[in-house]
């Protein structure tokens, strides 16, 4: 299992959300990492583009069989989510230890 951790506050800028994508890219497609954690605690902001990147991410890790969950998103990012209906996709848990017990599940 990998876990990811952002460390930027804010995920905005074009170049970096791509950089972003061709990271998960590799995790998937290369290193051939199925399941992978993201740790959203430091992250405020996102972009829609950024969003979208993720939306990718999960369909890459289900089709190579694996498990994409996301802890300690934020109360306005949550909000976010349930208005795009992206916390339908997602599996998303409260912190680290919830989200890394429920791949044991």
């Amino acid at each position: 299992m990998t876990v990811v951790q952002f460390n930027d506050r804010k995920i905005l800028d074009d170049s970096q959300i791509q950089e972003i994508g061709q990271e998960f890219t590799a995790l998937v497609e290369q290193d051939q990492k199925k399941n992978i954690l993201l740790n959203f605690s430091h992250v405020e902001f996102l972009s829609s583009s950024a969003l979208g990147k993720l939306i990718n991410l999960e369909k890459q890790v289900k089709a190579h069989s694996g498990k994409l969950r996301m802890s300690n998103i934020r109360p306005e990012i949550m909000e976010v989510f349930a208005i795009t209906k992206l916390n339908k996709l997602f599996d998303i848990r409260d912190d680290v230890p919830e989200a890394l017990a429920a791949f044991k599940s």
